[in-house]
């Protein structure tokens, strides 16, 4: 059996934002039929094809660290942060302080410590090369359906991270907080049938 390098990417936000649904979706293809409360973390495993159709094409598996976001845990969560190659950050489009509370789930996996006092101060403190932004209905399994916009997004955003975390050439280790590899998703209620 062949050993495949893996990557690991942390999904943090607020809790029943549908964490747990996108999570398994992307890694199972199809809508996960009774999401329950996430307690401390929940890994889900996917295998991804790094620059898929070209010659550099390899295989890595991506560990998708589902984080329970319920803020009674807010004290033990940062044993689950380290080491974290990407992070998923994930609101409900409903629920407008879901998305406000993302910054604040962005300083907590930065500063790994889970206080409040937070050494970043916005979103302005990343690369905005490296923030993928998309839209996804983690009950509907076309909004990542193959060659969907948000399935390219999405499969690009698994490549960055790769990219930092083999590839990194300009002795920049891929772990300093400036160059960490982000997307938000905010996955509940955005399609209509």
């Amino acid at each position: 059996m062949a050993a495949f390098d893996k990557v690991k990417v942390i999904v943090v936000g607020d809790s029943g934002v549908g964490k747990s649904s996108l999570t398994y979706l992307i890694c199972h293809h199809q809508p996960i039929n009774n999401p329950s409360w996430t307690v401390g973390c929940s890994v889900e495993v996917k295998l991804h094809e790094y620059k898929e159709g070209t010659p550099d094409q390899k295989t890595y598996f991506i560990e998708l660290w589902d984080i329970g976001g319920s803020s009674s845990h807010r004290n033990t969560r940062s044993v689950f942060y380290n080491p974290t190659h990407g992070i998923i950050l994930v609101h409900d489009l409903t629920n407008r302080k879901s998305q406000q509370n993302l910054q604040k789930w962005l300083a907590e996996v930065i500063n790994k410590d889970g206080s409040s006092k937070s050494r970043v101060s916005s979103f302005d403190d990343f690369d905005p090369e490296q923030f993928v932004g998309s839209t996804q209905d983690c009950r509907q399994v076309r909004s990542l359906a193959a060659g969907s916009s948000s399935a390219v997004k999405l499969s690009r955003f698994f490549d960055k991270v790769i990219e930092r975390r083999y590839h990194c050439r300009d002795g920049i280790s891929p772990f300093s907080d400036k160059r960490r590899t982000l997307a938000s998703l905010n996955p509940k209620f955005y399609h209509s049938d």
